[in-house]
């Protein structure tokens, strides 16, 4: 493997793998070890260039040192990306490979699944380093405790807006209904909400229309249904010049990373009156849930109420946007550089 590295200010590194042979190239960007090794996802996508796949992975690399500080955990903020096909068949040899490359930073960067990628696909990481998590046996799939944490997050939104946790009856909008968004759809089904759902996957979208009784719309049209909760869970930068002035929803709040296309836009959210819980802050469930059963040790029921409590921390960097008469993004962002500087 043809190794090389780049400097980029404010990142500790960021490494860029390849492999002519069998079609590998990959990014791992470290943002920050102060609170421990870093830990984030590795993402599989057809990225239209390695300049588009470094700043994605840039963006989500410093999104999850301000997750892992939201959520108290003792780990940094890295991610890494895989560019091509993600519904390749040589997942094992391009896995593999992805393997080694974790392994040069041996323990500065641990890595588990994300968009395109599974515990499957993690058990193919570990036949070439123990720097990675989210295994089948173990922690195993995050989707469900990504999506816990996230409807926890909406009652909270619930909370600060209206004045109560019950999403009974609430329009929620759900943009993307792949691993996590199904399982928040799930669990807001439970909770006697009405859904609305879009994906660029038709398939994914009719199965949630099946078990939940949601209705469909297209992907163009989710953004501007009449809706109490609009919820993006699939790529980031959703949330821009052209989005956001067609939303009707009195609050944003998904599972996907880095929804805001430039933070400008969180000002854009917050100028329009609708309340944004920051991303990072909300998704955190799933990275919580590998944190603590595979590095921490605790058992199920403590990390579930580890997850549990995004709640509150939605609840405190509302109080303190309001208290402030800030932006929640800035709000959250504030929260997290206390826990890191």
């Amino acid at each position: 493997m043809i190794v090389t590295q780049r400097f980029i200010p404010r990142y500790e590194r960021v490494l860029f793998g390849e492999d002519p042979a069998v079609g590998y190239r990959g990014i791992i960007a470290i943002h920050s070890t102060v609170r421990g090794p870093a830990c984030g996802g590795t993402r599989f996508w057809a990225y239209s260039s390695q300049e588009e796949a470094l700043q994605d992975v840039l963006r989500l690399a410093r999104g999850m040192t301000y997750k892992n500080a939201l959520a108290g955990l003792p780990l940094g903020g890295g991610k890494s990306v895989i560019i091509g096909d993600n519904k390749s068949k040589f997942r094992e040899k391009i896995f593999r490979l992805h393997g080694r490359f974790v392994h040069l930073l041996q323990g500065q960067y641990n890595t588990c699944e994300d968009v395109g990628t599974s515990p499957a696909d993690m058990e193919y990481v570990l036949q070439e380093t123990p720097y990675v998590r989210g295994l089948q046996g173990r922690s195993g799939d995050p989707s469900p405790r990504t999506a816990q944490g996230v409807f926890r997050a909406m009652q909270a939104s619930a909370r600060h807006r209206w004045g109560t946790d019950s999403l009974k009856g609430k329009r929620i909008a759900i943009q993307g209904c792949g691993h996590v968004g199904y399982h928040l759809a799930e669990a807001l089904h439970r909770a006697g909400a009405r859904l609305l759902v879009a994906d660029v996957d038709p398939e994914k979208a009719e199965r949630a229309v099946c078990a939940f009784g949601a209705a469909f719309v297209s992907e163009e049209e989710i953004y501007s249904v009449e809706a109490d909760v609009f919820a993006p869970c699939a790529l980031g930068g959703i949330l821009n010049d052209q989005t956001i002035p067609r939303l009707k929803a009195e609050i944003v709040c998904g599972c996907a990373n880095n929804q805001l296309l430039e933070p400008r836009h969180g000002d854009l959210l917050h100028e329009r009156g609708i309340l944004y819980a920051p991303d990072y802050a909300a998704n955190a469930g799933g990275i919580i849930n590998g944190c603590c059963i595979e590095i921490l040790g605790w058992d199920v029921q403590a990390t579930i109420e580890k997850v549990d409590g995004i709640y509150n921390t939605l609840l405190q960097i509302f109080e303190m946007a309001r208290h402030d008469g800030i932006p929640t993004w800035k709000a959250a962002n504030r929260l997290a550089e206390q826990q890191v500087t």
